[in-house]
C-alpha cells in the first residue's frame, strides 16, 4: 500500500519540483503517432464530383477497382460532399483490411484511368500527414541543380581489344579474378579481389555485367575499373536470372523475405515474398511473388519430408523480353507484360495438366504471318481418356496454331533450335504393361506451312541428353539401356549423330542418322557456339572422364553412304580430365575449357584448356577452385551475306591472323632478350661500382690495384693489350619434340 501524506517524516527536506524531470524517453515511448492505426488508409484523388443521388453509384464502381487489389467494403469508402451537400468533392477515403493490401493499391492504382476522362491518383494517407503538413514543403520554388556532367565507363570496353582475345572468370578460394584468355602464354591478369562475392558469379547474357551474390542482395560490375554499377536489395537472395537483353533481373530467396516499414528500397508489399523482377536501369523494383508449391507428396512413406527441386528459372522470358512468365504445374501460364509487369488481359492462360513451357529463342519467323507474335511449346500428360498432349501458341493472342496428341506418355523434354525454326520434343514412352522405355522425337517444322511434323523412331534404349547445333539443323543426342536392379555402375551409352538429308533450295530435307557410336560412358554435349564442332564427354563420374571432339564439315573425303547428307562426320581429337565437372566452350568457339570443382568433389581441382580440335594448351591444376565462365558477347553486329564473305575468303584472312600470332611470338622472344640484355647491364654496372669501391680500400691499405691472383688471370689479347673480353651466347635447347597423326 502507498503511504498517504500524513505519513511523511515532516524533519526530512524533500526536493520542492523546481527542477524539471527529463520525461522524453516516456514521452517518446507513449506519443501517438499518426502512422500508428493510419497505415491501412488509401486517399484517392482525381474522382469526378456528382450530385448526391448518384454517389453511391459511383462508390459501387470505384469498389471494382479496389477490390482486385485487396479487401474493402462500401462502409470504409468516405466521399465527402461539399459545404451544400449536394455533389461530392472529386476525393475519397478507403480502409483496406491491412497495411500490405493498402501498400498495394497504392502501387497498383496511381495513376490508373478510371474512364476516359478521370485518371486517378492514389496515395497513403500517412504519406499525405507526413509530407502534408505546414511547414514541411517549402512552397518557395527553388530551382533545382544540374549535377555537373560525368563520363561513365564503357561497359563493353573488352570487345575492342586489338587482339580479339576473350576474357573468363575464374573464382578460386576466397579470390574472383578476370582475365584474358592467351592461347601460348599463361593468362594475362585484368583483376583480382578477394571476397568479391559470398557465393557464386555469374556473367550478364551479353558480357555487359559480373553478378556477385551477398547476403543482402546483388551487385552488378562492369566497365574497365570494374566498379559496382548497380545493386539490388534481396535478403538471403539464392539465385539470380536475367532477361535476354539485361534490361530485367529475378531474384531468388528460398526463405520469405521480411520487410520492414520504411525499408528505403522494398515495401510492405514484397513482406513474406520469395521472388522479385527488378528493372535494371532504375534499380526498382518491378513486382513480387511466393514460391509456388509443387503438386505432389511432401512426405515419403516413413514420414520424412520430401525435398522439392525448385524449377529454374521459374519466370522464363521471351525472346524480345516484352513478356515474362511462370507456370502453376496442372493449371496454366501467368504471362505479364513489361515493363509494367501486368497479367496479360488480367488473368492466367488456363492450360489444364500443364507440366513445362518453354518460349521460342527468337523471334518466330512462321509461314505468311506478318503480325508481331512470341510463339511457346507446351505439354500436358495423359488424364483420363484423353491423350498427351503437346501445343504451339502465340501470344498476345492465345492462339494454338498447332498441337499434336501422343499415347502412353511418361515424360516430354521440350528444345528449341537456336534460331526457332525446330522445337524438337523429347518423348519417353512405356510399354502397356510399363515394364519398359522407350523414346522417340518429335520434331516441329516451325518455319513450314502447317507446322509439320517429324518423327524419329527405333532409337535404342532412352535418351538422356539431346542438342541441337547453334545456328545449324544437325543434332546430337545420348541413349542410355535400363539400368538393372541394384547395379553399381551405370549401364553403357550409346552417342547418335543426326543431319538433314539434302534438299533442293532453303527447304531442310529429312533427318536421318549419321552414325552411332557404341559402348561409351558419355552423358554430355556440349556444342560450339557457332556450330559445326561438338564436345562429347563424360561428366561428374568417378569411372570415366573422357572427352570426344567431333567436326560435323570435316575437310575431307566424304563416305559413299553420306554423299547425300549435310554433314561429314569426323573425331578429329580426344582427351581425359580426371574428376571434370564443368565444360564451357568460349564465344568465338575456338577454346574449351574443362573444369573440376571443388564444390562438387576435392580431388584434383583445376582447369583444362584445348582447342576446338582437342588439342591440349594448358592445364592448371588450383586448390579451392571453384568456377570457371567465359565473358559473352553481344550479337555480331555483321549481316549474314558478310559472314558468308568471311567464310568464303577465311584463307586469306587466316594468313593475317598467322602474320599477327607470329609477330606477337617475334615480339615476345625479343622482349626477352631485351630483359636479359637489361639484367646484364645492371649487373655490369654493379660489378663496376663494387671494384671501384674496392680498389679505393685498398689504396688506402697501401696494397696494389690488382691482386697476385687476379694479374694472374689477365692476358693480353692478339694486339697486345691486356684486358677482359665479354662474350654472350643465346643457347636454344628442344626439351620435347612428338608427332601426331590424325586419321
Amino acid at each position: 500500500m502507498a503511504p498517504s501524506f500524513e505519513q511523511l517524516d515532516p524533519e526530512t527536506e524533500y526536493e520542492d519540483g523546481d527542477e524539471e524531470v527529463d520525461y522524453s524517453d516516456l514521452r517518446e515511448q507513449y506519443e501517438v503517432r499518426m502512422e500508428e492505426g493510419l497505415d491501412t488508409f488509401i486517399v484517392i484523388d482525381g474522382l469526378p464530383k456528382v450530385p448526391s443521388g448518384s454517389k453511391d453509384k459511383l462508390v459501387k464502381f470505384l469498389l471494382r477497382k479496389l477490390t482486385t487489389v485487396g479487401k474493402t467494403k462500401e462502409e470504409n469508402v468516405y466521399m465527402p460532399m461539399n459545404e451544400a451537400g449536394d455533389s461530392t468533392e472529386g476525393f475519397a477515403f478507403v480502409e483496406y483490411e491491412t497495411p500490405a493490401q493498402a501498400a498495394a493499391a497504392v502501387k497498383a492504382l496511381h495513376a490508373t484511368p478510371l474512364d476516359k476522362k478521370h485518371t486517378i491518383a492514389v496515395n497513403k494517407l500517412t504519406d499525405i500527414e507526413r509530407y502534408g503538413r505546414e511547414g514541411r514543403i517549402d512552397e518557395t520554388y527553388k530551382e533545382p541543380e544540374i549535377a555537373p556532367f560525368e563520363e561513365k565507363e564503357h561497359l563493353r570496353w573488352w570487345l575492342g581489344d586489338p587482339e580479339g582475345r576473350d576474357q573468363f572468370v575464374m573464382y578460386r578460394a576466397d579470390n574472383v579474378g578476370v582475365y584474358w584468355n592467351e592461347k601460348d602464354d599463361q593468362p594475362e591478369p585484368v583483376v583480382d579481389r578477394m571476397n568479391w562475392t559470398e557465393s557464386f558469379v555469374q556473367w550478364s547474357p551479353k558480357g555487359t555485367y559480373l553478378t556477385s551474390m551477398h547476403t543482402q542482395g546483388v551487385q552488378l560490375w562492369g566497365g574497365q575499373n570494374w566498379s559496382r554499377q548497380k545493386r539490388f536489395m534481396h535478403p538471403g537472395v539464392n539465385l539470380v536470372d536475367y532477361s535476354p537483353d539485361e534490361r530485367y533481373i529475378t531474384t531468388w530467396s528460398h526463405r520469405p523475405m521480411q520487410v520492414d516499414e520504411g525499408n528505403p528500397v522494398l515495401s510492405l508489399e514484397e513482406d513474406g515474398k520469395n521472388y522479385i523482377i527488378w528493372d535494371v536501369a532504375t534499380t526498382k523494383p518491378l513486382r513480387s511473388f511466393v514460391t509456388l508449391d509443387t503438386p505432389g507428396p511432401t512426405q515419403d512413406p516413413e514420414g520424412n519430408p520430401i525435398k522439392q527441386k525448385i524449377q529454374w528459372p521459374a519466370f522464363k522470358w521471351s525472346a524480345d523480353a516484352k513478356y515474362v512468365a511462370r507456370m502453376t504445374q496442372g493449371q496454366g501460364i501467368s504471362v505479364y507484360e513489361l515493363p509494367g509487369m501486368n497479367l496479360m488481359d488480367k488473368h492466367s492462360i488456363k492450360i489444364d495438366g500443364i507440366m513445362d513451357f518453354e518460349w521460342s529463342p527468337t523471334n518466330p519467323q512462321r509461314d505468311n504471318i506478318k503480325e508481331y507474335e512470341q510463339l511457346f511449346c507446351y505439354w500436358t500428360p495423359e488424364m483420363g481418356s484423353n491423350p498427351a498432349k503437346v501445343g504451339l501458341m502465340t501470344v498476345p493472342t492465345k492462339e494454338v496454331v498447332r498441337t499434336r496428341n501422343l499415347f502412353n506418355v511418361s515424360d516430354a523434354k521440350l528444345h528449341w533450335q537456336s534460331e526457332s525454326a525446330f522445337v524438337c520434343v523429347k518423348v519417353d514412352r512405356h510399354s502397356k504393361s510399363k515394364k519398359s522405355m522407350a523414346t522417340n522425337l518429335e520434331i516441329f517444322r516451325v518455319r513450314e506451312k502447317g507446322v509439320p511434323v517429324e518423327v524419329v523412331d527405333n532409337l535404342l534404349g532412352t535418351v538422356i541428353n539431346f542438342a541441337w547445333e547453334p545456328k545449324g539443323d544437325r543434332f546430337v543426342l545420348i541413349t542410355a539401356g535400363e539400368v538393372p536392379a541394384g547395379a553399381a555402375v551405370p549401364p553403357k551409352t550409346a552417342v547418335s549423330f543426326f543431319c538433314p538429308e539434302k534438299a533442293k533450295g532453303t527447304a531442310v530435307g529429312n533427318f536421318k542418322l549419321i552414325r552411332t557410336v557404341d559402348k561409351k560412358n558419355n552423358n554430355a554435349i556440349h556444342w560450339s557456339p557457332n556450330g559445326r564442332f561438338a564436345v562429347v564427354a563424360t561428366v561428374l563420374s568417378q569411372q570415366s572422364f573422357d572427352l570426344d571432339f567431333w567436326d560435323f564439315d570435316f575437310e575431307g573425303e566424304k563416305d559413299e553412304k553420306d554423299k547425300d547428307l549435310t554433314a561429314n562426320l569426323q573425331l578429329v581429337g580426344t582427351a581425359d580430365h580426371y574428376g571434370i565437372t564443368d565444360i564451357e566452350w568460349d564465344p568465338s568457339g575456338r577454346y574449351v575449357a574443362t573444369s573440376a570443382s571443388v564444390w562438387k568433389h576435392r580431388m584434383e581441382n583445376g582447369y583444362h584448356l584445348y582447342t576446338f580440335a582437342g588439342q591440349t594448351l594448358r592445364e592448371e591444376p588450383l586448390e579451392q577452385f571453384k568456377q570457371w565462365a567465359w565473358r559473352p558477347r553481344p550479337e555480331r553486329l555483321l549481316s549474314k551475306e558478310e559472314m558468308k564473305n568471311v567464310r568464303k575468303n577465311l584463307r586469306e584472312y587466316s594468313k593475317q591472323f598467322e602474320e599477327l600470332d607470329q609477330a606477337k611470338k617475334s615480339s615476345a622472344n625479343k622482349a626477352v632478350v631485351e630483359a636479359r640484355r637489361r639484367q646484364l647491364e645492371e649487373w655490369l654496372a654493379w660489378r663496376e661500382r663494387v671494384e671501384a669501391e674496392l680498389l679505393e680500400e685498398r689504396r688506402e691499405l697501401g696494397l696494389p690495384d690488382v691482386s697476385e691472383e687476379r694479374a694472374a688471370l689477365i692476358v693480353a689479347d692478339e694486339e697486345g693489350v691486356e684486358g677482359s673480353k665479354v662474350v654472350e651466347e643465346i643457347f636454344e635447347e628442344i626439351l620435347e619434340e612428338s608427332e601426331e597423326v590424325l586419321d
